[in-house]
């Protein structure tokens, strides 16, 4: 597979305008972060703010005795990071339940999974996380970071529901008439023949849902998860370095996401000349 991919034509133009691509995705990512840079000191300048970088270093990292010691920041990152994660496999099981109950053939999972869709879509993630905190985690117990946890996974879960159902239905009708031909059964079918295929469709908008989730966590400093976003507030508070913090943690943030949607890129070109080269 590998060696007709290479000398695929069309793989190799696949290959080569992906990497011009890439090239011309960082330039451009250069240009505007240096665009932000100019504006950021340009509005600065005009407000008479008086910006000291000099001090944000001590909130990422420090060093003491020669050891590499993690700032409020950083800490703050890794839990932002433990959040996302944990949501992001919850979130993806929750959409795959949803998607396999909507293509059922039982009217009353279908019928349960299309309400669950629509509550969840229909509301805000910040109402919903109100809820779940203030008003279901007494009733079982529950954590803030299970609250934070399960509200972020409902909502993902939604949004990851319709990629996968989707993923599914690009399976072509005959694979399933093939696997009920030599019995397998409904789990055997998804296990083995159709989510492998559906998974090809599935990655790239999965990733990209992944980049949302990151996102989104930023809310969970609404019910007290020390996560970036809260880290932050906390040092603003004590600093009053309110620009050069909330900058920080914003270029944090993009970093994450870009280079998530960097991979999705490269990943769909991947897969592009991967299809090519097996055509």
């Amino acid at each position: 597979m590998f060696m007709n991919a290479c000398n695929n034509p069309f793989a190799e133009n696949v290959i080569r305008s992906g990497r011009r691509q890439f090239i011309f995705d960082w330039f451009r990512v250069t240009a505007t972060a240096g665009l932000l840079v100019w504006i950021i000191y340009a509005s600065g300048a005009g407000l008479g703010y008086n910006w000291q970088w000099y001090r944000v270093p001590r909130y990422l990292y420090s060093f003491s005795d020669g050891h590499f010691l993690a700032g409020p920041l950083l800490k703050g990152l890794l839990v932002t990071l433990k959040v996302s994660a944990v949501s992001l496999v919850l979130s993806s099981l929750f959409g795959l339940i949803t998607a396999v109950c909507r293509l059922s053939g039982s009217f009353t999972l279908r019928a349960l999974a299309r309400v669950y869709l629509e509550l969840i879509r229909n509301t805000p993630l910040l109402v919903q996380l109100f809820f779940i905190y203030f008003v279901f985690s007494p009733m079982v117990d529950l954590s803030r970071f299970a609250s934070a946890v399960l509200a972020l996974s409902l909502f993902e879960g939604a949004y990851a529901s319709e990629i996968i159902r989707a993923g599914i239905l690009a399976v072509p009708r005959g694979q399933w008439e093939a696997a009920g031909s030599i019995g397998l059964g409904r789990y055997r079918t998804y296990r083995h023949i159709v989510l492998p295929q559906a998974l090809r469709h599935m990655t790239p908008p999965l990733v990209s849902q992944a980049v949302s989730l990151i996102k989104d966590s930023a809310l969970v400093s609404t019910i007290a998860i020390y996560d970036l976003t809260m880290k932050g507030q906390e040092i603003i508070a004590e600093t009053y370095l309110v620009f050069e913090l909330w900058f920080t943690i914003a270029a944090i943030y993009l970093i994450l996401t870009l280079s998530l949607s960097l991979a999705t890129q490269a990943m769909e070109r991947r897969l592009a000349a991967a299809g090519s080269g097996m055509s």
